[in-house]
């Protein structure tokens, strides 16, 4: 600025140059800027500096007397030496005394030397110019404070931030390793099909269901990697899970037929539904390893789908088992039959002419053709609990003649234990079901209830058809069950303790069966009971079929 002043004072302000003090204001600027450049001011502290803005001041001090010869006030320049001043490491009231007391002492001199002016208007104009000055020096200081609040703010946040990272990264390694450690498969995927995250369980798995055919991409995560990064999948890159998927080997859980697309876990995940203990076999036939699957939606605040979360628990070992139990039982009540099949006819054939026979051996025989029929009965239950599906075959059919015709057969047993048997279902009640099966479970549910009230009591059966559903309630006022017992009720073998303490007779193989029936058919049944006062079963079966779906 002073070189402008000097380049511009011939023209501008032709008298400047003839001020002794002016010229000695510019020769202390050059001086000073001289000094900025040679003298190595970091040897000397960090205050040392400061000589070079103090002198300034004082120079703009002796060049203010140009302001007689035309020159603008230069006064306004203190602010430049003002701000190195209050930005410097100096103490706050040693900066502030600077700022205003040097630009006071450096107007004294040409203010005493212009005598035309009134005292009060010279003392006023040497004051204005110093507190401007403090006015910066103290704008400066609240500026530095703020910003010195701001900066320790923001390394504190930064430091909570760098807190919550490391916590966030220790959080995802226990994760992953959780992830890892589980004897569980675990694949995640968003709302757009993008596999999100796959353990290394869940990778094996694929890895042995792949087909020979069509390998998996290279972007699938590898078996070896471990899950400490999780895969994110591209997909303009890499094939979704349902593409993925497609290119497994999956099959029902005959473990023979190929499992459909739109019926394999991640499609269905992905078609937002959500199921459990859903059997797949994962590879071909020979080494397939069967898998239980579940998946449950990802939804955000506002209730949309955002993606899903599917599990994969193998239970191969445990259908194997079921298997191999279930074909013993087969096998074993199959080879029962036969010889209780020749008992039972001899003991008929013996019966047809017992005119040889005195009563008591015709009454013995007649109660090992009892206790032998019984153990037919049960020999077929077992057959048929041990039997993988229940074949039905379901037409037009009159409910209310299989609910009339059920009564009519458990009337003596009724009477005999004093049971009274009622049915309010008005014919004709149409649905389309396999009249022989529905017999069988009404007669299991009738059978039961006179059973299980072994001091009298009543049992009815009624019936109600409504939103293409019929539903049959079979009603008694017998002993009950506990919840617990009910929430069992339908298990094979199962039977609660108060009807084992009641030495009642059965294997708990007619609930069952009874369950397989309906759920056959597409329909449904529950037990709604309590201890002392009876149970209701009702059984809900579509009244125009199973869906076509099913």
């Amino acid at each position: 600025m002073m070189a402008g002043v000097v380049l511009a004072a011939p023209d501008a302000w032709p008298g400047v140059m003839d001020s002794a003090l002016c010229r000695y204001a510019l020769g202390l600027q050059a001086a000073l800027l001289a000094a900025c450049v040679l003298v190595p001011w970091q040897r000397f502290g960090p205050l040392a500096p400061l000589v070079i803005p103090v002198l300034d001041l004082v120079a703009i001090g002796l060049l203010r007397d140009g302001s007689s010869a035309g020159l603008p006030d230069p006064g306004v320049l203190s602010v430049l030496p003002v701000v190195w001043i209050s930005a410097s490491t100096l103490s706050a009231p040693a900066s502030l005394s600077l700022s205003f007391t040097v630009p006071l002492l450096a107007a004294w001199p040409w203010l005493l030397t212009d005598p035309s002016a009134p005292p009060a208007a010279r003392s006023a104009e040497a004051v204005l110019v110093p507190l401007m000055m403090l006015a910066v020096s103290l704008a400066m200081r609240f500026a530095r404070a703020r910003l010195r609040h701001e900066q320790w703010r923001i390394q504190s946040k930064e430091a909570e931030l760098q807190a919550l990272l490391a916590d966030s990264k220790e959080r995802e390694r226990l994760l992953n390793t959780i992830l890892d450690t589980v004897d569980v498969g675990i694949v995640a995927v968003d709302a757009g099909g993008r596999r999100l995250l796959t353990n290394s369980w869940q990778t094996k798995l694929e890895e042995s269901a792949a087909s020979a055919a069509a390998p998996r991409s290279a972007k699938s995560p590898d078996a070896a990697q471990s899950l400490d990064s999780v895969e994110a999948l591209d997909s303009a890159e890499a094939p979704g899970p349902a593409e993925e998927e497609g290119q497994l080997v999956l099959t029902g859980q005959d473990r023979s037929t190929p499992l459909p697309l739109e019926r394999r876990p991640i499609r269905r995940a992905l078609g937002g539904e959500s199921f459990a203990d859903y059997l797949v076999s994962f590879g071909e036939a020979a080494a397939s390893r069967v898998v239980s699957t579940g998946a449950r939606p990802l939804m955000n605040d506002a209730g949309d789908f955002r993606g899903a979360v599917v599990v994969f628990n193998e239970v191969t070992g445990l259908v194997d088992a079921l298997a191999a139990k279930d074909e013993v039982v087969s096998t074993v009540s199959h080879e029962f039959r036969t010889p209780l099949t020749s008992i039972i006819g001899n003991l008929d054939l013996v019966l047809a002419d017992t005119e040889d026979l005195d009563s008591p051996a015709v009454r013995r025989i007649e109660v090992a053709q009892r206790n032998a029929e019984r153990l037919l009965a049960l020999v077929s239950d077992l057959l048929m609990s041990a039997s993988s599906a229940v074949h039905v075959h379901p037409r037009r059919t009159d409910l209310a003649g299989l609910v009339e015709a059920s009564l009519g057969s458990a009337q003596a047993h009724a009477q005999a234990s004093r049971v009274c048997l009622a049915m309010d279902v008005a014919g004709p009640l149409w649905a389309n079901v396999d009249p022989l099966r529905i017999s069988q479970a009404l007669d299991n549910l009738v059978s039961n209830a006179i059973k299980y009230s072994p001091d009298g009591g009543s049992v009815r059966v009624s019936a109600s058809a409504a939103d293409g559903l019929v539903r049959l309630h079979v009603e008694d006022t017998g002993m009950g069950m506990t919840a617990a017992d009910a929430g069992r009720v339908f298990t094979r073998f199962f039977r609660s303790p108060a009807v084992r303490d009641g030495s009642i007779p059965g294997a708990g193989l007619g609930l069952s069966i009874t369950k397989a029936i309906v759920e056959r058919h597409g329909g449904s049944i529950s037990c709604r009971t309590r201890p002392g006062h009876g149970s209701t079963f009702t059984l809900e079966l579509p009244a125009d079929g199973p869906p076509a779906a099913f």
